[in-house]
């Protein structure tokens, strides 16, 4: 585990058992350029792994992260700390409508299975990104880059709807 664990900053990505190890690098990417943590669960890969550390190109060495046996227990670690924790799954407000409050933690799920649901049952709030194709799904990592950004571009002023 990295040495800043101890102070995660107040945006945070928690990583619902993600199998693919180039997925979670590519997310450990977007934690970096966004000063956000990584909290992975379950049986996602974490640092040292030689798919995930080639993909997040060295950011899995300066991006604080957090193992949790759990997303259910990243979820409530969070929410005790006082952070609003969001789910990304479908049926939620878009993630250009809502409005967000920090410290913020977003859950992002297994493609096959998404957000486990006991972690479901204890978020505040799911957003969503809109889905007009048949299969109505994109890659995780996809996923996670639009929703952090339009936070981002949101809480910054630079996105008005």
């Amino acid at each position: 585990m990295c040495k800043e664990c101890e102070k995660l900053p107040d945006f945070v990505l928690i990583l619902d058992r993600l199998r693919s190890a180039h997925n979670t690098g590519n997310i450990f990417r977007i934690a970096e350029a966004l000063g956000a943590g990584v909290a992975a669960c379950g049986y996602t890969p974490t640092p040292p792994h030689p798919k995930l550390e080639k993909t997040a190109m060295g950011t899995d060495k300066s991006v604080p992260w957090k193992h949790f046996d759990t997303s259910a227990q990243a979820v409530s670690f969070f929410k005790s700390a006082g952070y609003t924790v969001l789910a990304a799954e479908p049926g939620g407000l878009e993630a250009w409508e809502m409005e967000y409050t920090f410290p913020l933690a977003v859950v992002f799920g297994n493609e096959a299975l998404g957000v486990s649901e006991d972690a479901l049952a204890l978020v505040d709030r799911i957003v969503s990104l809109p889905m007009k194709g048949d299969k109505a799904s994109i890659n995780v990592g996809n996923a996670a880059a639009a929703i952090t950004y339009a936070i981002d571009a949101k809480v910054r002023g630079k996105l008005k709807i």
